[in-house]
């Protein structure tokens, strides 16, 4: 479904031909960002502090990220359940480090219409706590297992800072949560989750990004371990995109989510949690815009092509039946595509506003096109211009909409690769920081009073120790103390 184009509210007057400029990107990243998610209708700011209403473009293109996310959850071989947004306090009091890294954030709810409640309900951080204790009901046996559940939901974390789409007190994602036999089952998940994730940011959304473990530090409250994924944005800050984590028997122990084994002995389940949340539509936007508005790969763009009509001559009877002729070929060809009839707004006005919605593909058609039997395409990715026969459309535009999705990545792993620098100095790794930006790889000990004195003092974080290294030998100092190191990893400023 094609969602409907409303009236911008950034036009002055119907003879108005451009939409008003936005900040550059170089002049204000913030400014930029949040101009792009108002002035192309994505998103609008709730009169309660720090949600955010999505608008319908902006759900669009969360509705292709999920559509395509699930088809991939599902044939890994997960089911989709709901379980419920409120979880008892004392659910999350049973596990130390799980409610003590969540509690700044948690929201309470104390009365239930007029009569104040027995026990506070936290609306839900995060749902190991409630999931858990329904896992130990419908768990007995290793014939139970595994467990491959995930949920689409919405979560709620009373953040301090927000930004639309990156963080926010409500947000939206999808949270896995499965039980195993054996450790290394959920290991075996754990990554299979994590390489899932990868692929997908890389083939849907066209952003390349890096995959490895968090620090000890940086891990999920209550988990053994946390995998990441991390993108760089275009301002050069990085962004973790998707975790999945390895509980181990953490919460298995505390919600007595136990097994009678193979050889009839009870046994606590091994168990993983991971998600992706609507922080993915903020990276298209940070990754893939430009100073002229969003460029939305297609694979997610709720508007793949645009077809424009140029309002000449007697345009209704010539150009509007060629036109229509041209959304049929294209619909039958599977492709997104949005006939533009609209006549209070110029072709030129008209221009303007797909490119700055991000719609990858334009076609324009005159009289004259019509004429020799021809289209005009102009691509959002490069802004290049060609002609196209009307009767190859349906053949050759899935085509091009591809190639239009591979420049976007190859562009911003062009981008990625340029801003990933080392340093073996720790002086050397704070004048990358200050005179460059994005990824800095560097030797580190693995001591908590190092990732501790850089963060303080650079704003540079560990973002994650990649999984290709990570049985191979580290020789050499670390970046920062200078004693010998334990570890290559990542660092970068973030959000």
């Amino acid at each position: 479904m094609i969602p409907q184009i409303s009236t911008p509210e950034c036009i002055v007057s119907k003879d108005e031909r451009l939409v008003k400029q936005i900040t550059p990107k170089t002049e204000d990243f913030s400014r930029w960002y949040v101009e792009i998610i108002q002035k192309t209708e994505l998103a609008d700011y709730a009169p309660m502090k720090g949600m955010m209403v999505i608008r319908p473009y902006g759900y669009a293109i969360w509705e292709h990220i999920q559509r395509l996310m699930d088809q991939r959850i599902k044939a890994a071989g997960h089911v989709n359940a709901y379980f419920p947004l409120f979880i008892p306090e004392s659910f999350l009091q049973k596990e130390a480090e799980h409610v003590e890294g969540f509690s700044p954030q948690v929201a309470w709810v104390t009365v239930g219409g007029k009569e104040e409640l027995e026990e506070r309900l936290a609306v839900r951080p995060t749902s190991e706590a409630i999931i858990g204790h329904m896992y130990s009901k419908w768990i007995k046996s290793w014939r139970d297992l595994p467990v491959l559940i995930n949920q689409w939901a919405n979560i709620v974390r009373w953040e301090k800072v927000t930004r639309p789409f990156l963080r926010t007190t409500e947000f939206l994602w999808q949270e896995g949560h499965t039980c195993h036999e054996t450790y290394e089952e959920a290991q075996k998940e754990t990554l299979l989750i994590l390489a899932m994730y990868k692929e997908f940011v890389e083939t849907e959304l066209a952003i390349p990004v890096l995959a490895g473990r968090k620090t000890w530090r940086e891990k999920f409250a209550g988990a053994q371990e946390t995998y990441a994924i991390e993108g760089l944005m275009s301002d050069g800050k990085a962004l973790q995109m998707g975790t999945s984590h390895n509980l181990g028997q953490h919460f298995s122990k505390v919600f007595d989510i136990r097994f009678e084994d193979r050889g009839q002995k009870l046994q606590y389940v091994w168990q993983t949690s991971w998600g992706v949340s609507t922080r993915l539509v903020g990276a298209l936007i940070m990754s893939h815009g430009d100073d002229s508005g969003l460029r939305l790969p297609p694979h997610v763009a709720p508007i793949q092509v645009v077809i424009v009509p140029i309002s000449l001559g007697n345009w209704k009877e010539t150009v509007i039946p060629a036109a229509l002729a041209a959304e049929e070929i294209l619909k039958k060809a599977g492709v997104r595509v949005y006939l533009d009839t609209r006549e209070e707004f110029t072709p030129g006005w008209k221009f303007a506003e797909h490119e700055m919605r991000g719609v990858p593909l334009r076609i324009e058609i005159g009289p004259r096109d019509v004429k020799s039997g021809q289209a005009v395409l102009v691509r959002r990715d490069t802004m290049k211009r060609e002609t196209l026969p009307l009767d190859a459309l349906g053949a050759k535009v899935p085509a091009l909409l591809e190639d239009i999705q591979a420049s976007l990545y190859q562009e911003a792993f062009t981008f990625q690769a340029q801003n990933t620098h080392e340093a073996r100095t720790y002086d050397e790794f704070k004048d990358i920081l200050d005179t460059k930006r994005g990824f800095v790889k560097s030797l580190w000990c693995g001591g908590e009073a190092c990732e501790d004195k850089i963060k303080d003092e650079t704003m540079a974080t560990i973002r994650l120790i990649p999984l290709e290294i990570k049985d191979k030998p580290v020789h050499g100092a670390c970046v920062c103390c200078g004693k010998e190191a334990k570890a290559l990893v990542y660092f970068a400023r973030a959000y």
